[in-house]
Order: structure tokens, then sequence, then C-alpha cells
């Protein structure tokens, strides 16, 4: 063991002692070129690796100075692969009396997550059923040529048209839910599987860029609800959640009326979400970074719908038709995710524990057949969280063992009925309208 004080320039070398490191200490290398992290009460300098890392270097860097040890856990599937990487990154180890997880966390809680989380794979929670992954794939494709046949047998009448746009918004929703799983590698056991599958799925069947997808949702379960960190809630200055409602009131911001911002959501919100900021955001993402295999998976999405129903429809009518998909693809796509985060608690980093942290963004909605199928299994929002790569089958199996700790510390294991749920979205964009106007207007 090392004496107290600053890391030897460079990693370790294998076989000497590792330098003992405060807490104080790493507190300091929380900057944009300069970040360390602890995992497994290692320290490792991840400033010039960080641009490397596969999920990218902001998912990496939203740990920097903090125990990242359960979130390398329940991103990676293979703990000794990726360690391999880690090793020369290694530049000293925490010192005896330091404790595991800076500031005031619960240690308590910390030990019987991870006892959880053993349990779970004791009880092979993490391994996938390949039928119903299969079958997922499977209706998805049916729906795909079902609203093609559709067209074929009966016309492009109105009545057709609006069946098949229906048929294809449902096949384009359970694709976010299956494209979704494979960037959690939660189907496959290998990740490069999970990986091809995912650009297929994303690519050929959406028309999207999976790296873009993964580059966005990753960092919203590194760090959910965390503004500037989850870029599902940095969402100002259109919409104010959260701890951003005092802020812009007590600044004088007004860039929209934000007092009715429940209603206005209503008009930009659920229509243009997928149609207007995912497409513009996802072609952006792709010339940008320069990813050329995605961008050709999603010329061939494009390719087929638009040979599929031009002959049909003509250009304009195809156009009009691939509109309304995204338009009410667009609204299951607000509506679902949504339902179980904008009502919690949204704002900056507290640097809480995983679980906590976790916990304190998501909720649940009540279950049944149809909602699990309807909402890819999202309504299970605090389990998935939780264990990202956990397949989405499990949940229900998991779900007690959550609970009974949730309970054992405290803490809320919220569940609603899914109307409510819906409703709770509305709510809580007026009540941060309210608490705006209100700073807005006595400060």
């Amino acid at each position: 063991m090392g004496g107290v004080g600053e890391p030897r320039e460079g990693p370790a070398r294998p076989g000497a002692p590792l330098p003992a490191l405060r807490w104080e200490q790493i507190r300091r290398h929380n900057l944009p070129g300069d970040k360390w992290l602890v995992i497994e009460r290692r320290v490792y300098d991840i400033s010039r690796w960080a641009q490397r890392h596969p999920g990218g270097s902001r998912l990496i860097g939203h740990h920097g100075a903090e125990d990242a040890t359960d979130a390398f856990r329940a991103f990676h599937q293979d703990l000794n692969f990726v360690r391999k990487f880690l090793q020369p990154l290694l530049i000293g180890e925490l010192a005896p009396e330091e404790p595991s997880q800076d500031g005031p966390q619960d240690a308590q809680l910390v030990k019987d997550f991870r006892a959880l989380r053993q349990a779970a794979e004791d009880m092979e929670l993490f391994e996938a059923k390949p039928a119903f992954f299969a079958l997922l794939l499977g209706h998805i494709l049916a729906m795909e040529v079902l609203a093609w046949l559709i067209i074929y047998l009966f016309g492009p009448g109105w009545v057709p048209s609006t069946l098949a746009a229906l048929v294809l918004a449902t096949s384009q929703a359970q694709c976010w839910c299956l494209q979704h799983d494979l960037g959690h590698t939660s189907v496959f056991r290998k990740s490069q599987w999970n990986h091809v599958a995912q650009q297929f799925v994303m690519g050929q069947l959406k028309g999207f860029s999976a790296h873009w997808w993964n580059f966005r949702h990753f960092q919203h379960h590194a760090k959910p609800n965390i503004f500037h960190k989850d870029p599902d809630v940095t969402v100002a200055p259109v919409f104010l959640l959260g701890e951003s409602s005092v802020e812009y009131g007590k600044k004088k911001r007004r860039y929209l009326p934000y007092n009715h911002q429940h209603l206005y959501f209503f008009l930009i919100g659920p229509p243009l979400l997928t149609l207007v900021n995912f497409e513009v955001e996802n072609l952006a993402y792709m010339l940008v970074c320069m990813r050329w295999t995605d961008l050709l998976w999603a010329t061939s999405f494009y390719s087929r719908f638009f040979l599929c129903y031009v002959p049909f429809y003509g250009v304009p009518g195809a156009l009009l038709l691939f509109v309304a998909v995204r338009v009410l693809e667009s609204h299951w796509f607000v509506w679902i995710t949504q339902m179980n985060h904008i009502p919690k608690e949204i704002g900056h980093e507290k640097h809480r524990d995983w679980a906590s942290s976790q916990l304190a963004a998501t909720c649940n909605v009540e279950p049944s057949l149809f909602i699990d199928w309807f909402s890819g299994h999202l309504n299970f929002q605090i389990e998935h969280h939780l264990f990202p790569t956990m397949p989405r089958h499990n949940y229900r199996r998991v779900a007690p063992l959550v609970k009974a700790l949730c309970a054992k510390h405290g803490l809320n294991y919220e569940v609603k009925p899914f109307l409510t749920a819906l409703v709770d979205i509305i709510g809580s964009l007026k009540k941060s309208g309210d608490v705006w106007l209100e700073a807005y207007l006595h400060q």
C-alpha cells in the first residue's frame, strides 16, 4: 500500500503498491479534461480515454469524481472483459479509512442493493428467453406486411389508409421497444449480436441511428432527471420542469407562456417529437459523427417504405402516410416514456447512490398483459432503471425483491393506474408552470 497522496504520473505499474487516495483529492478531478472515477474502491483516470469509451465520453464523464461501481455493473454484461480496459487507467485506490461512497450516502442501502442484484443473478433473471424476443420481432414484421396488404387488397381509400397507418404506427412503437431491449444488450449473451440486431431494427425497420439512440438514452439511465446530464429533461426553454421553473421565474425569463405549458404541450409535445425533433437530431448526429453505416441502414428504411407505398399513393400521398405514422407513433412515445419520469423529482445533480437516484426519478404503472405489451414493459420503469440489462420478461419476478428493499429503507416504491400516470404528466407540467409564474411575479 502506497502512502496517501497524489498518484504517480501515468498508470500504476503491475505489482507495484497503489497510492492510497482520499475523496477530497478525487473531488478535484471532475473537469472536462481531467476526470477520475472510482469503481470497486479503485481509482481510475479516464481523462484521455473517455473519448474512446464505447458509450460516449459524456456517459462516463457524468460519473466523474464519484463511486461508479453500481453504474459499471448495471451497464456491462461481461465485467471481467471490461476490467481489462480499466487496468491501464488504474492510478490508485481509496485509503482504507475512506468510505466506499463519497458524501451522505446510505452505506447499508448500497450493500443491500448489491445483495439484491446478486440474488437476481442467482435466480438467472438476467437470462433472456429467445422465443420471447423472436415472437416480438415476428409480430412486428407481420404488422408491416399486414399494413401493405390492407392497401394492396382494399386500395388507398381513407378507411384502408387510416387502418394501415394505425397498424404501421403500432409496429413502429413496438420497434422502439425491441430496439430498446437490444440497445441494453438484454437479448443476446454476446454484446456484438445485440448491436447488430439493434442496427437492423433501428435502421431498417425505423429509419434511425442505433448509435444516436444509445448516445442519448444511456445518459438518461446514468443520471435520470438530472439537468444537463439527462437529455430527456433538458428541454428548457420550451418546457420548464422541476427546479428550472423557480430558476427561470427568479431570473425573469419568459420565452413562452410557461403557465400554459400544460396546454401547448398537446400541440408541440406528443405530435412533433418523433416527426421533427428526433428526425432532425438523428440526421445531424449521423452526419456530424460520420456514422455512415447507420445512414445506410436508415436509407434502406426510407427506400423500402416509399417503394412499397408510392405505387399506390404517388410521392405526395406516400409522404402524407409517412407523416401520419410518425405523428401517431410520436404520441405513443411521449405518453408512454414520460408517464414514469416527468411527475417525479427533476433537478440538478445531488450525487446519490445508484438505487436512490433511480428510485427518485421513476415510478411504475399497474401491470396487465395489455399494458405490459403496449408499453414494452416500461410500466416496470423502476426495475428497468435499477437493472438496465435485465430482459424485460423478468421484471415481474424481480419486482417483489425491489419492493421489499424499498420497504426496508423507507424508499417510495410508487405504482399508479395507467390513466392516472398519463394525467399526472399534464398535472406536473401545470404545477411547474404555476411555480414559474409565482416566482416570476413575486421576486
